[in-house]
């Protein structure tokens, strides 16, 4: 199903996903990814944050009723993860 970002999703994106970087330094790029998926069921938008780290990317999925609960769901579990991240680095 093909679709056009509104402009509304794009800022609520950009917002969103700009905090990220405040978490972890080395990021290099963030690409949020948005779709809808073929099914009945009322959750099916996605959203899939790819965080650009030299070494190994964090790429996070989440499906919601909305495209903004998806990227709002996404950018949380992806500031935990790049948190968990940068606690393990200080400790090595």
């Amino acid at each position: 199903m093909n679709y056009s970002a509104q402009n509304d999703l794009i800022d609520f994106a950009n917002k969103r996903v700009g905090k990220i970087g405040n978490f972890y330094n080395r990021i290099i790029g963030i690409e949020v990814t948005t779709k809808i998926t073929n099914s009945s069921d009322p959750v099916n938008k996605v959203a899939e944050l790819r965080c650009l780290i030299p070494g190994d990317d964090v790429i996070v999925r989440k499906k919601a009723k909305s495209f903004e609960e998806a990227i709002a769901n996404a950018s949380d579990t992806a500031e935990r993860t790049l948190k968990k991240r940068k606690d393990r680095v200080k400790d090595k």
